[in-house]
Formats: C-alpha cells, sequence, structure tokens
C-alpha cells in the first residue's frame, strides 16, 4: 500500500486542523476506550473525536485480524512493523480530505465509527507486562546525586558507560485520571537512631516518556540498538510518583523499592514512532566513548516539549511549574531496551520503559519537586500564593508534552494524577 506524505494534508474533522489540536491527522495515536456501557475497545485520536477501530474493522475499511476488538493494544502491537504502517496509511486514507469517502460521506459509519473523546471513558491502553525505570536524565541524575552525595559525587562511577535502571512493578501502572494514593511507609528522618512508620511526607512527581515494547525478544538473544528500535510501538507520558522520604530510608545498596511501586501513571494515547519520525534528533556529545552495543546507527531521541502543571485542590487555576525537552535525555530508549535484552533477558510485547526524569539545567525546567525545591529547602510559590516543597493530598499534577512542527503538533494528551490521603494503617496490636 502507498504511504501518503502526511506533512501539508488536512482532515475532514475540522477540529484536527486546528494548530494547536494534539491531535491532528499527522499523528494518529492508538488508545483503548469504552463508551455507551459497550465493551471497551481500540480506537485512534483525531481531533476532538476517537474513531472506533473495531467498527472500521467490522465494516471492511480497515483490516487487523480482529485485533481491534480486544480491550488492549497488546494483540495489534504483537502483529509487527508492516501492519503498523499499512493500518496507519489506511486511516490516513480514510480520514483525509479527498481521501476514500467511505467514511466521511456515510452517516452510518460516521456515527458508528466516530464517538467525541469527551463522550468516552479511555482506559489503560495495552496490557503492562513488565516495566523497567531508567535513570536516563543527566541533570536530574547530577542534581539528586549532588542532594544526597555532593557534587563531587553527583553521578557514579558507571553512569556515563550504562543506562542505569531497576523492575518496577506493572501492577500499579495506571491510566490518566486515576487517583493517587499517598503510601504508608518506613522513614529515617534526620536526627532520630531508628526509622519510624507512617504516610510519605515528601511525595512527588518525575516527569518521564515512556517507551511501548510493541514486539518480543528470544530469552538468550542480544539485541542491537537498531533492533531494538524497531520493536518499540510508540510512546506515552510517564509520571512516576515517589515517595522520598521513604526512598531515602530503603534506596541503599539495592536501590527504590517501596518508594516506587504505589503508583505509576501513563497519558491513554501511545504516539506511535511514525508520528515522531520528523522530530528525531541526536543524542549529546558522549563524555567518554559507549561500548559498541550501545552506540547508536542514527538519532534516536525526539525534540519533544514537556510541562508540568501543578493546581490545589480548590484553587481557581493550575500553575506550569515546569518546561523542558526530551531532548535532554542521555541514553535513548532504543539504548535502553538493547541494554536490558544484552545479557538475555526476554523482552514482551506490553513492556514499558521509563526513561527516567527530565529535567533542563534551571530550577523551572526541572521534571521533580526535590530538584525544583532542592529538597523542599527552597518551596516554589504558586499562581493563587500558595506554597510547595512537597505533594499535598488534594493537590492535581498534570504532565503535557508535543512534538511541534511548522503546521501541526503531534500531542500526547495529558497525564493527570491527583493525590489522595494515605489510608489508615491496621492495628497490628488487635487480637
Amino acid at each position: 500500500m502507498k504511504i501518503v506524505e502526511t506533512t501539508h494534508i488536512k482532515s475532514w474533522i475540522a477540529s484536527a486542523n486546528a494548530p494547536d489540536s494534539p491531535f491532528p491527522i499527522q499523528n494518529l495515536p492508538y488508545g483503548v476506550f469504552a463508551r455507551h456501557g459497550e465493551a471497551p475497545r481500540c480506537g485512534v485520536a483525531i481531533g476532538d473525536s476517537v474513531v472506533d477501530l473495531a467498527a472500521l474493522e467490522a465494516a471492511g475499511l480497515i483490516a487487523a485480524g480482529g485485533a481491534f476488538s480486544a480491550p488492549a493494544l497488546n494483540e495489534f502491537m504483537a502483529k509487527g512493523p508492516a501492519l503498523w504502517a499499512e493500518v496507519r496509511a489506511r486511516l490516513t486514507e480514510l480520514l483525509r480530505e479527498g481521501g476514500d469517502p467511505a467514511l466521511s460521506d456515510s452517516a452510518a459509519m460516521r456515527a458508528g465509527g466516530l464517538a467525541p473523546i469527551a463522550e468516552v471513558e479511555l482506559r489503560l491502553p495495552f496490557r503492562v507486562a513488565g516495566y523497567t525505570d531508567f535513570y536516563a536524565g543527566r541533570n536530574h541524575a547530577s542534581n539528586v546525586g549532588t542532594m544526597l552525595r555532593g557534587a563531587e559525587n553527583a553521578l557514579p562511577p558507571n553512569w556515563f558507560s550504562i543506562p542505569i535502571g531497576y523492575n518496577g512493578r506493572a501492577s500499579t501502572v495506571v491510566v490518566s485520571g486515576a487517583p493517587v494514593v499517598r503510601p504508608l511507609g518506613q522513614m529515617k528522618p534526620a536526627g532520630v537512631d531508628l526509622p519510624v512508620f507512617g504516610p510519605c511526607r515528601r511525595l512527588d512527581i518525575e516527569l518521564e516518556l515512556g517507551a511501548v515494547v510493541g514486539l518480543p525478544s528470544t530469552m538468550g538473544k542480544p539485541l542491537t540498538v537498531a533492533e531494538a528500535d524497531e520493536m518499540i510501538f510508540g510512546y506515552v507520558l510517564l509520571n512516576d510518583w515517589s515517595a522520598r522520604d521513604i526512598q531515602g530510608w530503603e534506596y541503599q545498596p539495592l536501590g527504590p523499592f517501596q518508594a516506587k511501586v504505589f503508583a505509576t501513571t501513563i497519558s491513554p494515547w501511545v504516539v506511535t514512532k511514525a508520528a515522531l519520525e520528523p522530530f528525531r534528533v541526536s543524542t549529546p556529545p558522549r563524555e567518554r566513548p559507549l561500548l559498541p552495543y550501545l552506540q547508536e546507527p542514527r538519532p534516536l531521541l525526539y525534540e519533544i516539549a514537556l510541562e508540568v502543571k501543578m493546581q490545589p485542590r480548590g484553587a481557581a487555576r493550575a500553575t506550569t511549574i515546569s518546561r523542558t525537552n526530551s531532548n535532554q535525555l542521555y541514553y535513548s530508549a532504543a539504548q535502553q531496551l538493547a541494554h536490558h535484552a544484552i545479557g538475555g533477558c526476554k523482552m514482551d510485547c506490553g513492556d514499558l520503559l521509563g526513561s527516567g526524569t527530565i529535567s533542563g539545567v534551571t530550577r523551572d525546567s526541572c521534571g521533580s519537586l526535590i530538584e525544583i525545591t532542592w529538597g523542599g529547602k527552597e518551596p516554589l510559590t504558586l499562581d493563587t500564593g500558595e506554597k510547595r516543597a512537597f505533594l499535598e493530598d488534594g493537590d492535581t499534577m498534570t504532565l503535557t508534552g508535543w512534538a511541534q512542527g511548522a503546521t501541526y503538533r503531534i500531542g500526547f494528551g495529558e497525564c493527570v494524577g491527583e493525590i489522595w490521603p494515605s489510608p489508615s494503617p491496621p492495628d497490628w496490636g488487635a487480637k
């Protein structure tokens, strides 16, 4: 099938042609939605609408072997890049001005195949097979390392040679809009000899990109960086919520555990690599040469503008507290995936790789509160006059991101979470 050049085309769905629309025809991100009490199924966002891919497949307008009637994208992702490209080209033909009129000229098909995004429930877009969080932002790693170990020991000696990561919990990856319950745990405040137990008091965010693995690998078989890039289906915004006081007590010697497992929020739309292709940029100059298995054959980072907003409960408006860009990362997702598999680890369809916190060089471009407020010592003042060192109950955090083209933008939608109070701990002394 001929792939249509989409840079300058428009859609017959007018809302998709607005310059600030996150979902123009050049994007076509995938998600999962439910409407009218029906079973969830796969869809694509365009303008202010969602295209019901299951309905289009049932009508014979697209073909994906029945994958789109599933309540997750995994079955479609597993079919591979050739079908990904074929479906994208077919959707472009159905949705562009002057394209195939089978959808645009049929009132029945439009009624059954399109729905306002505002009127549907967006679900977790894919079954998360596994979740690994990396530490690929140099500025973030330097800032946090300076706070913990001093500027002279901010980065560990392996940082410039290896993408550092840890395995998180797939079970607590949730879609945008799900509440985030403040975790309970052990902490050791300054000046005390023994740990205490209670609700986290230094609750934080981490602004990240999440790479979604579409194709599995074989156990025992390493991947090249080029092969790893081919396996990635697309990207989501990711907020890796962090309990800094719990983390400070537990992280030595094996790294985060309870501080990271209580919630990770992702945006509901998976933006494909095809949509991001025009926005590729190179990784930064290397402090030392990488080993051959990590060297990149071409640019594999992306130019994606990112913002963080905070809105306390009852506040009239949100305050933008950070603006940065994903080009600040030191390692690409393809490098992270290749490193993950290099020792023989099997990667699965639906694996999620967090980039690590994305921070710029200034406080207002940092992707976490621990950096913005320098460990809570310098609280920020919101537009409403309220101050924050870390998150309080009722605060809502919103991550947004987009790649800006000359006439359109490739948006991710929003990644939103509201902080709910900790549950009452059990009475361990009860009989």
